[in-house]
């Protein structure tokens, strides 16, 4: 009797271990988990119980300090390094690493790789970051705020292609296909707003060393170096440098990305030359015991794996490997160290209160940049494009569909957060000051997000059942 409690245990706790596979593997999760995070980090932030301990945690201290008796030797490693800039200066590393990966794949294979595949993309995706850009300086020039006018310009890909999977075909395949390629391409453009204007003062010694060390990598691939530890000294050596020379630190996942090589070790032919070596072995090794794999067998089996992974090129592997450790568990990581605005305002949720001649409207220059800005600079380029005959509208879109589609990308999210925490510093701008306007931002992208993803999903419901009749 005994065993019948244990075989229903055994069977729940495998399909337990199923449902976790389906759960990650479906395009929503990420975002249902970044939500769940942001839900949590807002009450550690707000709890009477929690909130000094939810701060206290993220502003410990993770620096070496080295000193010596005699006062010679005073050395701090990495210098201010805190648990929160751990997460945003390192782990955000990561996540940059495998925008860059996705960006490379995009462009040598993908939706970028064909001036007539990506062209229209590029163009709306373009238009969806100088547009926002333009609605927050309108609202907030000359004002301590008009530095953030790169928060609202970014697209958050987990969740715009999570809602357009689940809307299923309401949405035409070729419109769920450009907001994708417009959302990779809007990366790249965040990417380097962010290394352009949201850098420290540069140290131009230790950017040329940065550079020198770059150039190796380089020319490590292009003569044929194609095993991935090999690229991983020169990525680290890259980062100290980028960290104490005023580019911010997480450029160097993207720079390192675009050098991982995309040509695999074996090609076609040397693949099928070894495994069939390799299968001849496997099933000679029979004769040697009956059992299934023998010693001999599984030495074959373990070349075999190996002849496999040496065939997959290394910028796929890493992308594979590194995909589910970024969705579930830098970008929750992230969420929960950034999204915990303590709320000792309440005036953060109105984005539309008066414009402070000082401070600027934050709440306001984000929340009109994402639900209004986005769509009108996706449409409005993508008009432009397909007008002059640069670029084709895409197969059975419409106008109103793609205006629709186009709302979806004022989810900014991930990428305008982590703009909004490098945003509003200055030498002449009080610490307290600057707090507070990234608490506002943060809000507003929370609210702008959270509008245009509903907007978004309405409007794409409306069209498409109007379409029907």
């Amino acid at each position: 009797m005994a065993l019948i409690p244990i075989y229903w245990w055994n069977k729940e706790v495998h399909n337990f271990k199923i449902s976790q596979d389906s759960f990650r593997k479906q395009p929503w999760a990420n975002g249902v988990v970044l939500l769940a995070c942001v839900a949590i980090a807002m009450l550690l932030a707000n709890l009477p119980f929690t909130k000094h301990a939810y701060h206290n945690f993220l502003q410990t201290e993770l620096t070496v300090h080295v000193a010596s008796p005699d006062g010679l030797v005073d050395w701090f490693f990495p210098h201010g390094m805190t648990i929160e800039k751990f997460i945003n200066d390192i782990l955000m590393v990561v996540f940059f690493f495998t925008v860059g990966l996705e960006i490379k794949r995009e462009v040598v294979c993908g939706e970028l790789s064909s001036f007539k595949k990506a062209i229209l993309p590029v163009i709306a995706a373009f238009g969806g970051v100088v547009v926002p850009a333009l609605f927050f300086t309108i609202v907030n020039k000359g004002t301590l705020a008009a530095s953030g006018w790169g928060i609202p310009t970014a697209t958050d890909i987990a969740f715009a292609v999570g809602i357009m999977s689940i809307l299923g075909d309401k949405v035409p395949i070729s419109l769920k296909v450009f907001l994708t390629a417009l959302a990779i391409a809007d990366d790249l453009i965040a990417i380097l707003v962010v290394a352009i204007f949201y850098g420290g003062n540069i140290n131009l010694p230790l950017l040329a060393i940065a550079v020198l060390v770059i150039f190796f990598a380089a020319l490590m691939k292009k003569l044929g170096e194609k095993r991935i530890g090999f690229y991983l000294v020169p990525a680290i050596i890259v980062w100290f440098l980028f960290y104490y020379s005023g580019i911010h630190a997480t450029m160097t996942g993207v720079v390192m990305a675009l050098l991982i090589p995309m040509e695999a070790r074996y090609n076609k032919a040397k693949f099928h030359r070894r495994a069939r070596i390799l299968y001849e072995g496997l099933v000679e090794s029979e004769k040697v015991a009956d059992e299934f794999p023998n010693g001999p067998q599984r030495h074959y089996l373990r070349r075999l794996t190996g002849l496999t992974k040496k065939t997959i090129p290394p910028s796929y592997r890493l992308e594979h490997k590194l995909n589910p450790l970024v969705n579930f568990l830098i970008m929750p990581v992230f969420a929960l160290a950034n999204a915990g605005v303590e709320i000792t305002d309440v005036s953060y949720f109105n984005v539309f209160k008066a414009i402070d001649p000082v401070l600027g409207s934050v709440g306001l220059g984000i929340f009109l940049g994402l639900v209004l800005g986005k769509p009108v600079g996706i449409t409005l380029a993508s008009w432009l494009a397909i007008k002059f005959r640069v670029g084709a509208m895409p197969s059975r879109a419409s106008w109103p569909m793609l205006f629709a589609v186009a709302c979806l990308g004022g989810i900014g999210f991930t990428m305008s957060i982590f703009v909004d925490t490098l945003s509003f510093a200055g030498p002449d701008i009080d610490p307290a000051i600057t707090q507070h306007l990234r608490d506002a931002g943060k809000i507003a992208i929370l609210l702008g997000s959270l509008a245009s993803g509903v907007l978004g999903s309405l409007l794409i419901t409306v069209v498409a059942k109007l379409k029907k009749k």
